[in-house]
């Protein structure tokens, strides 16, 4: 089943994004509109395009969502394979996502700090000291 939704997120997301697409729900759109007064803009005639619309965006979400996960889950698996690789990087910093906001928050702001403290010295030789429990441990 899994493989099965990841393969319609991927082929719906590329087609959603599509020019083709946009034209023609902008057809659909203009078409409705000019059927207004033949249906003398009736309720029903409203409705079917509010069904359409809502059934449309709420199915989107899920497949934008799944599509939305994939990606940044490859991204993750990349940034942490750079980090793996680079000599100098800090290994610990692997797998942060799966950290609180707070705690995330906290080591953003410790580094951001820690930046700003380096940019008034000159100096990046402590970079590679600092570990991401050693930035949660300060607060």
């Amino acid at each position: 089943m899994r493989r099965f939704f990841n393969w319609c997120a991927t082929k719906t997301s590329a087609g959603a994004g599509h020019p083709f697409t946009f034209g023609t729900a902008v057809t659909v759109i203009i078409v409705w509109a000019a059927t207004g007064p033949l249906f003398h803009y009736s309720d029903t005639w409203q409705l079917v395009i509010n069904t359409g619309t809502t059934i449309v965006t709420f199915l989107m979400v899920f497949l934008i969502q799944n599509s939305q996960n994939r990606d940044a889950a490859a991204m993750q698996a990349k940034l942490d394979e750079l980090l793996r690789a680079v000599d100098k990087a800090r290994e610990q910093f692997i797998g942060i996502e799966h950290l609180t906001d707070e705690q995330i928050e906290l080591v953003r702001s410790a580094l951001e700090r820690h930046a700003r403290q380096l940019k008034e010295k000159q100096s990046k030789k402590k970079t590679t000291e600092d570990t991401v429990d050693r930035l949660l441990d300060r607060f």
